[in-house]
């Protein structure tokens, strides 16, 4: 059985397509973070109703839960390359209508709802195909250099680089926003078209063979594979913390901390900055510790910053929580991801992601709501220390997995595959 090391020890290349897809994902997503600070503004002066509010975010998730195995299945069926520029040129011109519709002040909360849930379900297809056509443009040993970097660029973009931007675009009008999204999804469209065409590197599918059945083969890879099984399950658990404590970090800092909207602010920010540190060490981590090790790494010191952030009744620790947690969240990303595309064969890799994206983002909601809940019950600080709770049931649950850490097996060793331990 081929084998190769876990951890890559060099650069991916610029040249050969990388960098493009690395610029095409970078300005996708600084588009992205201008329509998400913007939307939640203009549903505020739509209406009033909180409920309606919070069904914008809801249709968000959504998707993902509808359509996010189907997505994966589509990604593996088609050329990925065509279904990302596709898609994007799609969200690009649905954006597009809706900054119109926004300038000729024809927007409603229904119409916000269904830019929502279609943009959320394009994104299904786009994801997958992404996290499947990564492998073919870098070498093997360098994926986790390749997803550190591509990490690190959306985060310094989405996270630092566009939250400035929405006021000043603002100033010119409502749709501003809206419009300079779409014009980096188009962009982002033409760059990923620009990609050089590569061979499908898949087998032809059986005749009579269904989505259905496909994404069964998905699903079952997913659960037969007990490494990816586990870093599934503790996915799904930090989620849920991370869902408790998102949904109720405006409340920790305004009322526990009373550091008013300057602490929660700072709050957001240091967790950027940490997420930017810690895009630019995961790979190091996982170079001295194997993959599985620093992910058990980093959920150890997430449920110790998660500890201080619920405990520590003051601004400062908060702050070096947040960093401390958006350090790790990174380092936990890269490799969980890298992880993944190494694990998964060439030929099911859409349908794999697809099958771990959809398990564990089913935690998120469900911690909003459990964190709301203990909000109420125990306090604003209560859903940190929930989340310090299913961080360290995470640590756990994956220490099996990480005895010995996981190799990485070729990817088109199928029928050895199919029943490989740790």
């Amino acid at each position: 059985m081929a084998a190769v090391t876990a951890v890559g020890r060099s650069a991916p290349e610029w040249r050969g397509g990388f960098g493009r897809l690395w610029t095409a994902a970078v300005v996708s997503r600084f588009g992205d973070a201008l329509r998400a600070a913007a939307l939640p503004l203009l549903a505020v002066r739509l209406t009033d109703d909180a409920f309606a509010i919070a069904a914008v975010t809801a249709c968000g998730y959504a998707p993902w839960l509808l359509f996010g195995l189907l997505g994966g299945a589509v990604a593996d069926r088609v050329d990925q390359r065509r279904a990302m520029w596709t898609v994007d040129a799609a969200r690009g011109l649905l954006v597009a209508g809706f900054a119109l519709a926004v300038g000729l002040e024809h927007a409603s909360i229904p119409l916000l709802l269904v830019l929502a849930f279609a943009l959320t379900t394009l994104q299904t297809v786009f994801d997958n195909a992404s996290t499947a056509l990564l492998p073919s443009l870098v070498d093997r040993e360098t994926l986790g250099g390749a997803n550190a970097r591509l990490m690190t660029g959306q985060q310094v973009a989405g996270g630092l680089l566009a939250g400035p931007c929405v006021p000043l675009l603002l100033v010119g009008g409502a749709f501003l926003p809206f419009a300079a999204n779409a014009g980096t999804y188009l962009l982002a469209a033409a760059l990923v078209a620009s990609l050089p065409a590569r061979p499908p590197g898949r087998q032809p599918r059986p005749a009579g063979s269904t989505l259905r059945a496909e994404i069964g083969e998905g699903l079952r890879f997913l659960w037969r594979d007990r490494p990816l099984r586990a870093v599934c399950a503790a996915t799904l658990l930090c989620n849920i913390g991370m869902g408790a404590l998102i949904a109720t970090l405006v409340l920790h800092v305004t009322r526990w901390l009373h550091a008013g909207t300057a602490g929660y602010a700072a709050g957001l920010t240091a967790y950027s900055a940490g997420s930017i540190a810690g895009g630019l060490v995961a790979q190091r981590i996982a170079r001295r510790t194997g993959r599985v090790r620093a992910l058990l790494f980093a959920g150890a010191v997430q449920t110790a910053a998660l500890l201080l952030i619920g405990w520590a009744r003051y601004l400062p620790a908060l702050l070096v929580g947040m960093l401390l947690l958006g350090a790790m969240s990174m380092v936990w990303n890269v490799n969980q991801v890298t992880l993944m595309q190494q694990r998964s064969p060439g030929p099911m890799a859409g349908r794999v992601a697809s099958a771990f994206r959809t398990a564990s983002a089913s935690g998120a909601p469900l911690g909003a709501l459990l964190g709301g809940a203990v909000a109420g019950a125990y306090g604003p600080n209560g859903p940190a220390l929930l989340a310090a709770g299913t961080f360290a049931l995470a640590v756990v649950s994956l220490i099996p997995a990480g005895k010995p850490d996981v190799s990485v097996v070729a990817p088109h060793d199928d029928a050895t595959r199919r029943h490989l331990t740790p």
